[in-house]
């Protein structure tokens, strides 16, 4: 549906419409990319993606990205990128507003199926 793509997307907008944390929700797609909002509180699970990094960007709030060595501290404006085949455990103490960026399909748990495991394509 070109109407839906070719209009002007307001961030903040979209992000009303989320009531739930732990469950992106599509706003834009590019090429074989989707733009997902999501609204984080609280710990995720540990987790890889095989096949493509994912990009976390923080539009408002902080968030710890946990690897096994290390942990990632993220505040709104920043971003960081973890890299294909690495095991992470997104943490939020209070609710943090990111966007992520990754091809269709991806299943935000990784290869665990489990209560956060989020339908794909879901768009508002």
């Amino acid at each position: 549906d070109l109407g839906m793509k070719n209009k002007k997307i307001n961030i903040k907008e979209k992000l009303i419409k989320i009531n739930e944390y732990w469950s992106p929700k599509v706003i834009a797609e590019m090429n074989n990319y989707q733009f997902k909002l999501a609204k984080v509180k609280g710990e995720f699970i540990w987790h890889s993606h095989d096949s493509t990094d994912e990009v976390f960007i923080i539009i408002d709030g902080k968030m710890n990205i946990e690897l096994r060595d290390e942990t990632i501290k993220l505040s709104k404006g920043e971003m960081y990128v973890v890299p294909k085949g690495v095991e992470h455990k997104p943490y939020a103490e209070k609710e943090c507003q990111i966007m992520l960026i990754e091809p269709k399909g991806v299943v935000n748990t990784g290869k665990i199926k489990n209560k956060y495991t989020s339908p794909n394509d879901i768009w508002i």
